[in-house]
């Protein structure tokens, strides 16, 4: 692995953990919305999934003799500002967050691994593989719709609330640390830019059409 291709490798993992850390706190607190014991539960699982993940890529970057907290360091403003910005009101806006939002910034991450080394590559598809929770956030909200078809809209303006923020959260990063950035740009022309774009687009609005809302 070459110091360049070394920088962003280091750069994708740090941001991968941060993000794994914060959703870890995020649903351990958004658990404290959940209408019951056994909501509660769900969620709680959920968030020791993404803490296993967090560990997961913490030694990853000591491996190759990286310290995580450095790692991780240039990606906390961004990630704090967002999950500031996108405190969940109640319970499905919780689940929204949990089912879009990471879901967005797990597509994300698999095209970005897909322009690194093929064992970097594997390791963060790994990482990043559903833990079956997706399902229960996607029955509890359709539940809700089905229940109360009038909070289909407020629903809908959150999710795409939470894309506009995460966007702009990214871009904050992408100015800063450079190394990823230049390396997908440089994997490509802006033709497959624009075409990793419009998956990452596509997914979202498949997780919206599963949520039983427009995207």
């Amino acid at each position: 692995m070459d110091d360049t291709n070394r920088e962003a490798v280091v750069e994708l993992l740090g941001a991968l953990a941060y993000g794994e850390l914060t959703a870890f706190e995020r649903l351990a607190a958004d658990s404290a919305l959940a209408p019951t014991l056994t909501d509660k539960a769900q969620l709680a699982g959920m968030a020791v999934a993404e803490f296993h993940h967090y560990e997961r890529s913490v030694e990853r970057l000591a491996k190759m003799g990286v310290d995580a907290d450095e790692a991780m360091a240039p990606f906390v403003d961004a990630l704090d500002e967002f999950h500031e910005m996108t405190a969940p009101s109640d319970w499905y806006e919780g689940l929204i967050k949990a089912y879009v939002g990471d879901g967005l910034a797990a597509d994300f991450y698999r095209e970005v691994a897909t322009v690194l080394d093929p064992d970097t590559r594997d390791f963060v598809l790994d990482v990043l593989a559903d833990t079956g929770h997706s399902s229960f956030a996607v029955d509890r909200v359709r539940a809700a719709i089905e229940a109360d078809p009038a909070i289909a809209g407020r629903l809908a303006l959150w999710a795409r609330r939470l894309v506009g923020e995460a966007l702009t959260q990214a871009q904050k990063v992408a100015v800063r640390r450079d190394a990823l950035a230049n390396l997908i740009v440089e994997s490509g022309d802006l033709a497959e830019i624009g075409r990793m774009l419009a998956r990452i687009t596509d997914r979202h609005s498949e997780r919206m059409a599963a949520l039983g809302l427009s995207g």
